[in-house]
């Protein structure tokens, strides 16, 4: 490897890539592997770019990457200080993108098919994302046998991840004046007894292909109140709940429910307002159980949820393998280190140009 992957990752962070305004960097992106990669098979689909090698080979493995950033905040377009980058979007997930890249171009005959994926609006909501985008639209051009998201993992591999999902729990009660409450009934008051459950939950950690997950519950918002001189009639409790890839989404929901459910009368209303679906860690597979051994990567759950639950819901064992470091993302102060990058770029070089 000649190129220098930090230099590479700074070209990056210095195009402005906010969710919802990423095609300067997917023109770039385009431009490039135009350039450097004839090779390959280009196809766009608004600011998603995919490029495919056509190789046939027996198995095609799917590298994935968002371009977009969260808002600046004073950390736009970033700086170079020695063997650290430091700017927007430099460990989410720039680096990873300039990994990509660097593959895409450098290898024209890889061991296997190779699909690399660029794709808009991850740090948005679903509805944007261009991952769904593509799998409603063109399926084809997601189609491999295993996938790898470069989400910041700092080098290790987080396989698998959690599931999601948000409910809201409606309680009601009778208006009255605060002056004589006995008249009605507070429905803030009712949230007390869930509160206080929801405060003492304790998750299961389940133990899935050697991987601990650690499934939690936690009420994210509370609304009520009519004014300042009134017993609220109904109150808006709204949890979120985490679980592992053992569960179904239907269990997990039930799981919910039945946490909420002592608390819920007649009138009272559960709705299911968010859910995207857990992902195996599925390292019994021989593409990612190669890269672990090969590299002696460490391995860890993904306690939280992203894109690979997608390819995995498709049936397309995925796991996440970046060079960024997820305790810093999206903070003023993120930076990624040449070391992960370099790391990175080599362990999926060797996965890719040999098949063993």
């Amino acid at each position: 490897m000649t190129v220098d992957l930090l230099v590479r990752t700074a070209e990056l962070v210095a195009i402005a890539s906010e969710s919802h305004a990423e095609r300067e960097i997917t023109d770039h992106l385009e431009r490039v592997l135009a350039e450097r990669a004839p090779w390959l098979r280009l196809d766009r689909v608004g600011e998603n770019l995919v490029a495919r090698t056509e190789l046939g080979r027996p198995q095609r493995v799917v590298l994935a990457g968002h371009t977009d950033t969260i808002p600046a905040n004073g950390n736009f377009p970033g700086r170079l200080d020695g063997d650290v980058l430091y700017g927007l979007g430099s460990s989410d997930m720039k680096s990873g993108l300039a990994v990509m890249l660097e593959l895409a171009c450098s290898l024209r005959a890889p061991a296997h098919d190779v699909t690399y994926v660029f794709y808009e609006a991850e740090e948005v909501a679903a509805r944007f994302n261009g991952l769904g985008r593509l799998f409603a639209e063109r399926p084809d051009l997601l189609a491999g046998d295993v996938a790898l998201l470069g989400e910041p993992t700092d080098g290790t591999l987080e396989a698998g991840c959690q599931g999601t999902m948000r409910a809201e729990v409606t309680f009601g009660g009778a208006r009255a004046h605060t002056a004589r409450p006995w008249m009605g009934r507070n429905a803030v008051h009712r949230l007390a007894e869930a509160l206080t459950r929801l405060s003492a939950y304790e998750g299961r950690r389940p133990v899935i292909d050697g991987c601990e997950f650690r499934e939690a519950m936690q009420a994210v918002k509370v609304e009520g109140g009519v004014a300042g001189n009134v017993v609220p009639d109904r109150a808006v409790l709204t949890v979120n709940h985490r679980f592992a890839p053992d569960r179904t989404a239907s269990q997990a929901e039930a799981h919910l429910r039945a946490i909420v459910a002592p608390d819920l009368e007649e009138h009272d209303r559960f709705e299911l307002v968010d859910l995207s679906p857990a992902a195996a860690p599925s390292l019994t597979h021989p593409i990612l159980a190669s890269l672990v051994e090969r590299n002696g990567l460490e391995v860890r759950a993904k306690l939280g949820w992203t894109d690979v639950a997608r390819f995995a819901e498709r049936g397309v064992p995925a796991a996440n393998f970046g060079p960024g470091d997820a305790t810093i993302a999206h903070t003023a102060g993120e930076f990624v280190r040449r070391e992960p990058i370099e790391r990175v770029y080599q362990a999926l070089e060797r996965l890719l140009t040999d098949a063993a």
